[in-house]
């Protein structure tokens, strides 16, 4: 009895004082690191809470630590939340260019005397991820409506594990194209215009939804959530959020509005079929 008492009497940890674990995938800049500090300090001071921004090289690692609840929240893409929807809840989604879309770029090398997918047939090409909507599962779809298939088309394709990765594996000469998030290029032909400048864009898809921020269902009511949900749509309020956000060239985040990701969800049923 004495020593359950004992026992009883020694203070737990305070789940306040846990830190948030926010998993990040390679939809951004994430190899920044004064791009992850910038974030990592707005979202700290907004929640009032310690964040821990857990990296990992593929979307499928951080989605399964996700869907597993070693992660509290994660930066994911529209591909793996649909592919998991029914255990992932949407937080919230970036706003960019006063819009919560984006569009999946096509890219070739500078010399190359490509202008769209139909020329690229015997071609070598980097995609980003497996489970990337931008960087692999647009071009998969286009090619299945020219009735044809990625593994068969391109003479050789690699997964180079990063939107960055792809251009500078196009820029380099390493491969002769390849599929894109157009946010990042975008963002890339600003910061680092010196890469970007040994490619050309030859292809955009439609506007779709952009990667959200996500969260399991089961966590999506709690505390800890409710406050990340406010923290990321408050980022313009604060100086920290601000410079955060101008280091990610985004305008802010919102709630995500009703079928945000319906484009995407018809590219994932034509894979399928």
């Amino acid at each position: 009895m004495m020593g359950g008492l004992a026992l009883a009497a020694i203070p737990l940890p305070s789940l306040a004082r846990m830190p948030f674990r926010l998993g990040l995938t390679p939809v951004f800049l994430d190899n920044d690191a004064e791009i992850i500090e910038r974030l990592h300090q707005a979202l700290s001071t907004a929640m009032d809470r310690e964040i821990e921004l857990v990296q990992r090289r593929t979307y499928a690692e951080v989605t399964g630590l996700l869907l597993t609840d070693t992660l509290d929240a994660a930066w994911l893409c529209g591909f793996p939340y649909l592919q998991h929807a029914d255990a992932l809840d949407l937080l919230a989604v970036p706003v960019w260019q006063g819009k919560p879309l984006y569009r999946s770029y096509l890219i070739a090398a500078r010399g190359t005397q490509a202008t769209g997918l139909s020329d690229l047939r015997g071609a070598t090409h980097a995609f980003s991820d497996p489970d990337s909507n931008s960087g692999y599962l647009v071009t998969a779809t286009d090619l299945i409506r020219m009735g044809a298939r990625a593994e068969t088309w391109f003479s050789r394709s690699i997964f180079a594990y990063g939107h960055r990765n792809v251009v500078r594996a196009v820029a380099e000469g390493l491969v002769d194209s390849g599929s894109v998030d157009g946010y990042v290029w975008e963002t890339l032909a600003k910061v680092e215009p010196e890469l970007t400048r040994g490619t050309r864009v030859i292809g955009k898809s439609e506007w779709l939804g952009f990667p959200p921020v996500c969260v399991g269902k089961d966590a999506a009511g709690n505390e800890a959530s409710r406050a990340l949900r406010q923290a990321l749509i408050g980022l313009p309020e604060s100086m920290a959020g601000r410079a955060a956000l101008s280091a990610l060239q985004l305008d802010g985040f919102q709630e995500a509005p009703a079928g945000l990701f319906d484009g995407i969800a018809r590219r994932m049923r034509l894979l399928e079929s």
